[in-house]
């Protein structure tokens, strides 16, 4: 039952994330974390979030803007280890805030609030008619990088802000999806030697089935999201992604995610 709760869940947060560029591993790790530890789920969910955007390359990767994976890509792999850096010194700082509902207890953590009022407030500026009609110079790429990969590695949320910024780029949406992927596989590989530590060291904690399922999940939602990004437009992709930066801020605000 866990095995196919979890793959459904992947199957669908890669369809939807396609579009947006971020929010596989946001929407799929509580979904693990149900079923197993915390530490484990993490992991899991990393390695299907790798394997799911290598997939997108070799289905999408023609269409990556050169100059952005450059100029945003290698700022973001720098900035993504100072935000881990940073995240060993305040993962010890305790919830701020406890509440129970529907029975279950969250916790809302300074971090992810932090991180969620930053993503909501651009959402709100997005959405302004003057805000909306700046085209952002590419002179901003580096910034938007570093920004993107330093809480990347501080929060593992750098897909949102990877995509508020690409949003200004004046790509295509099969650029913008492209060169959103590549780039989540640059920031992944930057991480991949901190999770395959702890894999390596307690490899039979990792249930390899469930790994399997859940990537072949991912693929196939990849592909069908792909077929479907064919006949939609690139307004239909960015208001996809300002209503998940809503959802994701919120859920980070509230301490449900």
């Amino acid at each position: 039952m866990e095995i196919l709760i979890i793959s459904i869940a992947a199957l669908l947060a890669s369809g939807l994330t396609l579009f947006s560029g971020f929010g596989l591993g946001t929407l799929l790790m509580p979904v693990v974390a149900i079923f197993l530890p915390v530490d484990i789920a993490i992991a899991i969910t990393a390695i299907v979030h790798l394997a799911n955007n290598l997939f997108k390359v070799a289905l999408l990767g023609k269409d990556a803007s050169r100059d952005i994976l450059l100029r945003f890509g290698l700022p973001a792999i720098a900035a993504a280890f100072f935000g881990a850096f940073l995240l060993g010194w305040l993962s010890g700082i305790p919830s701020i805030f406890d509440y129970m509902i529907f029975g279950k207890e969250l916790r809302v953590f300074p971090l992810k609030a932090v991180v969620g009022l930053l993503i909501l407030s651009f959402v709100i500026l997005e959405l302004s008619p003057r805000f909306s009609s700046i085209s952002l110079d590419r002179k901003f790429l580096p910034l938007g990088g570093l920004i993107s990969g330093f809480f990347g590695g501080l929060s593992g949320h750098q897909g949102a802000f990877r995509s508020m910024f690409l949003l200004k780029a004046g790509l295509s949406k099969e650029s913008f999806v492209a060169t959103g992927t590549l780039l989540a596989v640059m920031v992944d590989l930057s991480r991949l030697p901190v999770y395959g530590w702890g894999i390596t060291t307690q490899p039979d904690r990792i249930n390899w089935f469930l790994v399997a399922s859940a990537s072949a999940s991912a693929f196939a939602g990849a592909y069908f999201g792909a077929k479907l990004l064919k006949k939609v437009t690139i307004k239909f992709v960015q208001t996809t992604v300002s209503v998940l930066l809503v959802i994701v801020s919120l859920g980070m605000i509230s301490g449900a995610l």
